[in-house]
């Protein structure tokens, strides 16, 4: 048996699906778009639709698009990147085909009536202001906006409260019509189906969507000067974030660069930033680097929070273990201990089927393929300690600063 089977429907819509025992299953639309395709005067629609889509359909309310899935134990989600809205579901197994129907009826027929879009509104601003009591969540936003200046990937994904009362009823439609055609759309489902029963559903509910084409492309973000920028907030604590520009989710090097950030600053207690700055100095409770590939650029970045005079010294300590590994100091065992260490966790994070599938079915969105675990593995084990040199030199060579105090 393949671990994947795929199709593509006659309206452009892909499907990807993995059969595994289980008498649970999952399944999602990803769609690829988020809120890099709004324009300047739709800032935070992409995020607003993803909500707007569960408040009813030409044939659901708002009430019984929720507890569709949610009185059979099952559940209905969704969210929202800079690239992608995915819409998800986990049901049992004997419920799958109603997962699937109801995926397609809020995705293609939706009806954001403006009486929930009024009620959803108050939601979001909620949300708006939640993020902006986290400083350690809005310092990120703030860097990418700012080493994104000027381009589509340059502003924050739930837009601005302001804003928000501007997207009517036809103005998502509009969004929704532009930018969730066919043509960019996965089905991925994992669970104890047939190949053969996949594809009946996919036909019965996805297939009589009348095809679509998109008609816009992404613009690759210019150049920006490097920064350093400090920010008053008033904060007991400090939160610096160091970092810049860096692969796209296209480049070779992604890969290598992915060990590297785990390596230096990855969930594992034994990170090298983690040791020197928390471990051996007690500087900060938090310390971690962080890769986020897009389609045709990157950002990559060290992230940690300290008390405000010990900031700088977070700063030199982070600079020593980067210069470190400028210089390829990275001795082969580490690199060795490394490897496995990336390793093992890809092969957890995929023991979470839903997580799984998700990823399986960006994956099929962006590579029209899915690379096997094995040759996944393989790459890694050819990573050599020249690379990661090379690659900590010129993602971390210049780097731009962000501080909060």
């Amino acid at each position: 048996m393949k671990e994947f089977e795929t199709y593509t429907l006659a309206n452009g819509i892909r499907g990807i699906h993995r059969q595994v025992r289980s008498g649970v299953s999952h399944c999602a639309l990803v769609v690829n778009s988020g809120s890099r395709d709004e324009r300047p005067s739709e800032y935070g629609i992409a995020h607003f639709t993803e909500h707007a889509l569960f408040k009813g359909t030409e044939r659901r309310k708002a009430y019984q698009v929720n507890c569709r899935l949610e009185n059979l134990g099952g559940e209905l989600n969704a969210y929202t990147t800079k690239e992608d809205t995915t819409i998800h579901a986990t049901t049992l197994k004997s419920d799958f085909s109603k997962a699937a129907e109801l995926i397609a009826d809020v995705a293609f027929n939706s009806t954001f009536p403006e009486r929930e879009l009024k009620k959803e509104r108050e939601v979001i601003v909620d949300e708006i202001n939640t993020y902006k009591d986290s400083p350690a969540d809005m310092i990120f936003d703030t860097f990418e906006d700012m080493i994104f200046e000027g381009s589509q990937l340059g502003h924050n994904i739930l837009g601005r409260k302001a804003a928000l009362k501007n997207y009517t009823t036809e103005r998502i439609h509009r969004f929704v019509n532009r930018t969730h055609t066919t043509d960019q759309m996965v089905f991925a489902s994992v669970g104890n189906i047939s190949e053969r029963r996949i594809r009946e559903i996919a036909e019965r509910y996805f297939a009589t969507v009348p095809t679509s084409t998109r008609n816009f492309k992404r613009i690759v973000p210019a150049p920006i000067a490097q920064f350093e920028k400090n920010i008053s907030k008033h904060l007991h604590q400090a939160h610096c974030i160091i970092g810049g520009r860096a692969y796209s989710l296209n480049d070779e090097r992604r890969l290598p660069l992915a060990l590297l950030i785990n390596t230096l600053g990855g969930p594992c207690a034994n990170s090298l930033l983690n040791i020197a700055v928390r471990e051996r100095n007690g500087l900060t409770y938090n310390i971690e680097a962080n890769y986020t590939p897009y389609t045709d650029t990157g950002a990559a970045s060290i992230y940690f929070s300290s008390d405000r005079d010990k900031i700088d010294r977070c700063r030199e300590l982070v600079a020593e273990q980067i210069g470190e590994l400028c210089k390829n100091s990275l001795t082969a065992r580490q690199l060795a201990i490394a490897k496995k260490q990336y390793m093992g966790q890809v092969a957890i994070a995929m023991e979470s089927r839903e997580s799984y599938m998700i990823g399986t079915g960006k994956s099929y969105l962006i590579y029209n393929e899915v690379e096997p675990i094995e040759k996944v593995y393989a790459r890694v084990e050819a990573i050599t300690r020249e690379q990661i040199a090379d690659i900590a030199n010129e993602i971390f060579g210049l780097t731009s600063t962000l501080i909060y105090k």
